[in-house]
């Protein structure tokens, strides 16, 4: 891999199912689930940035740099462009913050597909083939396509993998030897969920 990959931290979400609580802060272990995020970032990208709306968001990634999505509220679609837009022209590695099981391993390979010649590389999973769009590549050619779906009014994260030209998909049988899609692709996004994993919530870290 030898062309720039800029690996972005999706901290979006209002977290309403999460009472209100920044979703990445929650800690599995002791550690912040987003900084768990981010290692699988460091471990497969040439630089790191968090795409966050929150005013507190520096103060939570002391010496990252933090870009805002110029349109707020219309959904994840928008975070993917705002990471594109930051990017520069170089591809992009995305992760959401509330996945906590996703690995280097696994990041790198989405990058080394993408990097053979496609315009995105997402992952797909399941019976019924459910797309991962917030844990992807994507290369800057997806940019404009993404701009034109917000465009029309999409919202849909996904919509990416089904009108962009060149996507391509990273499947079940590839993805097993990275570990369980399952495991892999756990989003802690309630308070449920969470407790089920025996996470904690700190109340000082919002």
């Amino acid at each position: 891999m030898s062309s720039s990959c800029v690996g972005v931290l999706l901290a979006g979400g209002a977290a309403r199912r999460f009472g209100g609580h920044p979703k990445g802060l929650a800690r599995l272990g002791g550690v912040r689930i987003a900084d768990l995020a981010l290692a699988a970032l460091r471990g497969a990208t040439t630089s790191q940035l968090v795409v966050a709306n929150d005013p507190r968001a520096a103060a939570w990634f002391p010496g990252l740099r933090i870009v805002a999505d110029e349109v707020r509220d219309v959904g994840p679609l928008a975070g993917l462009a705002t990471a594109l837009t930051a990017a520069a022209g170089a591809s992009v590695l995305v992760v959401a913050w509330d996945m906590p099981y996703v690995t280097a391993e696994l990041l790198a390979e989405l990058r080394r597909r993408g990097e053979r010649g496609a315009s995105a590389v997402v992952p797909v999973h399941g019976a019924a083939r459910q797309p991962e769009p917030l844990c992807a590549w994507y290369g800057p050619e997806a940019l404009a396509p993404c701009l034109a779906l917000l465009e029309r009014g999409e919202r849909r994260a996904a919509a990416m993998l089904e009108t962009l030209p060149g996507a391509e998909v990273l499947g079940e049988g590839a993805l097993a030897r990275f570990g369980s899609p399952t495991r892999l692709f756990t989003s802690v996004d309630t308070r449920d969920a969470l407790a089920a994993l025996g996470g904690t919530v700190d109340p000082s870290a919002g």
